[in-house]
């Protein structure tokens, strides 16, 4: 039984939206953040990455950018670039890229529901890489950057949307990189209601992408619990704020990987050795992308091949059935050494938005050989969730990226 309620959420006034809105403040370096906040004092960049402000030698984590990052969304708030709805609602966030549609209830979710495993995960979290978010949350007291949640689609849900959006919307822009991005507040009660229960009726909800945004929002409610003793659960500190798309409209692509070296091997060695794993298929100088799962392709000394898996490295198993764990247990491991390719400085990896050409361009700059994925599935994510496990590094790439900056969740005013 998931809990997924409504909220009064801060977004931008009529007519800011599209300066405001930013892609999410960890697609950045600090470099490329300050060169995309240049000429737009209310690009919302400015806030989820404060240390653009600020010179180079002032620390990422320093006390001062996390202050400078509420004074900016204390000023915008001042200033009327954002507002708050009085009304609590649920929201509708439609992204449409290449022809594409995917449509997300945004809402806010329990963190009893993460805590207790109904909002289920399937990658681990660095403690690490939760302390700037923990901080950022934190110093705003409100939660900027949404976590993109998957469910098993409903037709509840589905029949609400389809009737809202058929009304106009309340944003209509295009950003830079070509997506459009659409809003509608359905604040209607039985509306309201009609979601509300739905996600009630639903035992498992699944973090598609923002696993480390989703455990720092988690971290920072329960520190409040902790300040709060005599909390009653529904405060806003016990929600965090996300984006709930259904299963049948996303859409997975693939994540690659480049090696820097062979590994003592040369590439007839290496294509000798993958010959015995399974069918080997030359497929010229043009880039070829894998046709269906359990295939992979190779790019090296300007060639591609494919590489059909034979079965008997295939499995059942959620995790060992993945295409990545497949070259990860029976190539990169054994044949290059990568034991561990979280930490080992030989392999790269590569969002499948930067197409096969990208693999080239890197084998031909700082890499020998690259390896093109079948996208895991969503059902696949679904299995591995489900099974209380966790998937290989770098197994899935969401497009598009949800903007951060259309919805604000405040969690104490």
């Amino acid at each position: 039984m998931a809990k997924i309620r409504p909220f009064n959420a801060i977004r931008p006034a009529g007519g800011l939206e599209d300066k405001i809105a930013a892609l999410p403040y960890d697609v950045y370096n600090r470099a490329e953040a300050k060169e995309a906040v240049k000429g737009n004092d209310i690009s919302f960049l400015r806030i989820d990455r404060a240390e653009t402000s600020f010179p180079d030698d002032v620390d990422t984590y320093d006390d001062r950018v996390y202050d400078k990052a509420d004074e900016l969304f204390r000023g915008m708030l001042e200033r009327g670039e954002f507002v708050r709805d009085e009304k609590s609602c649920y929201y509708i966030y439609e992204l449409t890229m290449d022809g594409r549609t995917q449509t997300g209830i945004v809402a806010c979710a329990s963190i009893d529901d993460y805590i207790n495993s109904v909002i289920k995960k399937h990658e681990n979290t660095r403690a690490d890489k939760e302390v700037d978010r923990i901080r950022h949350v934190d110093a705003l007291s409100a939660q900027t950057g949404p976590i993109f949640l998957a469910y098993r689609a409903s037709e509840a849900i589905n029949g609400i949307v389809e009737r809202v959006k058929s009304t106009p919307a309340v944003n209509d822009f295009t950003s830079d990189d070509g997506i459009r991005h659409r809003v509608w507040i359905i604040d209607d009660t039985s509306d309201i209601t009609g979601i509300e229960k739905a996600f009630t009726d639903m035992d498992s909800i699944y973090i598609a992408d923002g696993h480390h945004r989703c455990a720092s929002a988690v971290k920072v409610g329960l520190k409040r619990r902790e300040e709060h003793k005599d909390y009653t659960g529904d405060e806003e500190f016990n929600y965090f704020l996300s984006v709930l798309f259904p299963d049948e409209q996303l859409m997975i692509m693939d994540y690659n990987r480049v090696l820097k070296d062979l590994n003592g091997h040369s590439i007839d060695e290496v294509l000798g050795i993958l010959r015995e794993m399974g069918e080997l298929t030359e497929r010229g100088t043009e880039p070829y992308k894998p046709a269906h799962k359990g295939e992979v392709s190779v790019f090296a000394e300007g060639k591609w091949y494919s590489l059909d898996f034979d079965k008997r490295y295939l499995s059942d198993d959620p995790v060992e059935g993945l295409d990545v764990s497949i070259l990860q247990n029976n190539v990169l491991k054994p044949v290059f050494g990568i034991d561990d390719p979280k930490t080992d400085k030989r392999i790269d990896f590569v969002g499948g938005i930067r197409g096969l050409k990208e693999l080239e361009r890197r084998c031909g700059i700082d890499c020998q050989i690259a390896f093109a994925m079948y996208p895991t599935s969503i059902q696949e994510l679904f299995d591995v969730a489900d099974a209380a496990l966790l998937m290989p590094p770098k197994s899935t790439w969401f497009e598009p990226k949800l903007r951060s900056g259309l919805f604000i969740h405040e969690i104490e005013r």
